[in-house]
């Protein structure tokens, strides 16, 4: 009998972090700002040099990122934001929660933003968060040309994309700011956490302070004001001038965080492989088109979405239905109800449009995780799972030609 892998599995925390989380553990030292040197001021550090970025702050999830964001930018209230309408329902509640008014575009059948719809929405808003949704990067050439002549800021939601390269250049320091997740089902697994990147000194202390770095914890943010003199008369600024939102990461998550970081090259050489793989053999079949990413993109997948093409909405759902009961999970955005990817299930924003691209699309794509830690056999296995369902709903694939 075939075993399908668990897709659900992570990879285990490296054993590098044990000594520390003991250490923590016997010292019950969890808070950020209980000393200079914390573990998530290292975390910081460490993520900034990495990325090749001024500045980080690490907070308790990548909503909080993408909220502080929206509130360091000290837009009015009631502002407009663009985003796509093909995200998690985190980034619209974001906006909602700055205050802000999510502006929903098109996106078209790669996942990527319609840049017609895209441009033509941006003269009536006052910020953009453009979502790498599932590591999916649209074109940032022709976004940030469009948003640096209206003088636009934008935020990255790169969530899915830690390790995605556009032009050789890392997703998450092309725009203003950068905001990435550590949840479960990420490159950088913490269970929870977030982190966001820039390289503006006024932006990051307004963020830092709002996070939670009451009175004066922002001085122990190693780097943060000690002979900065930009950065001490931007905190000294804003001291005592903004609400805080306490959205801070504590010590035991920035541990297992940080102990991630040394793997991540690895972990996108594996995903990248895997994904490529599974493409591969899933685009032989002529009901399944897996996009291909744009020419100037190098991702860092640990899923895969895939289009069925030339099959009815009723096919398609009994496809995802054999593939269950075959034991491989596949999530048609648009067909699993309640689905917090679709966008008509944003019933918190006021006047939410109709988004018939978006909408076409959603209903027919599918998406299975890819754990970076599977074998080749394993995922075969999955892909084989996949092939055959299509089968048993369209009949043998070889009669359909090439």
């Amino acid at each position: 009998m075939v075993t399908v892998p668990n897709v659900h599995e992570a990879e285990p925390i490296p054993e590098a972090a044990r000594a520390e989380i003991e250490a923590l553990l016997q010292s019950g030292d969890l808070f950020r700002y209980t000393s200079e040197g914390a573990a998530v001021t290292l975390l910081e550090e460490d993520f900034a040099a990495m990325m090749g970025s001024r500045y980080a702050l690490a907070v308790s999830s990548c909503s909080a990122a993408l909220f502080l964001s929206l509130k360091a930018l000290g837009l009015t209230p009631g502002a407009r934001v663009l985003i796509p309408g093909f995200t998690f329902a985190a980034v619209p509640s974001s906006v909602v929660h700055a205050d802000c008014k999510p502006v929903l575009c098109e996106v078209a059948d790669n996942y990527r933003i319609d840049m017609a719809d895209f441009e033509a929405k941006l003269d009536d808003v006052e910020a953009v968060i453009i979502s790498h949704m599932r590591g999916h990067t649209s074109d940032m050439d022709a976004i940030m040309a469009l948003c640096d002549a209206r003088g636009l800021p934008v935020v990255e939601d790169a969530a899915h994309s830690l390790g995605t390269l556009w032009h050789g250049r890392k997703i998450g320091t092309i725009g203003k700011i950068g905001c990435f997740s550590f949840q479960s089902y990420k490159m950088v697994n913490a269970g929870e956490g977030g982190i966001m990147i820039t390289d503006d000194a006024d932006l990051i202390a307004r963020a830092v302070i709002m996070s939670g770095a009451y009175e004066h914890n922002w001085k122990k943010h190693r780097g943060f004001g000690h002979g900065n003199g930009e950065l001490e008369a931007a905190f000294a600024r804003w001291q005592n001038q903004l609400p805080l939102y306490n959205l801070r990461l504590n010590n035991m998550s920035a541990v297992i965080s940080r102990a991630q970081l040394p793997e991540l090259e690895r972990r996108v050489t594996d995903g990248r492989a895997n994904h490529d793989h599974v493409a591969e053999r899933l685009n032989a079949s002529p009901f399944i088109d897996v996009p291909a990413p744009l020419g100037p993109e190098l991702r860092a997948p640990d899923s895969i979405q895939f289009n069925m093409e030339n099959m009815s909405a009723d096919e398609i759902r009994a496809f995802a239905d054999e593939s269950a009961a075959r034991g491989v999970k596949v999530q048609v955005f648009g067909m699993s109800t309640d689905n917090a990817r679709a966008f008509w299930n944003w019933q918190f924003i006021e006047d939410l449009p109709e988004l018939p691209q978006t909408r076409a699309m959603l209903m027919k794509a599918c998406d299975v995780r890819l754990p970076v830690r599977l074998t080749r056999d394993e995922l075969d296995v999955i892909t084989d799972i996949l092939l055959a369902s299509v089968e048993a709903v369209m009949g043998d694939i070889r009669a359909y030609g090439t």
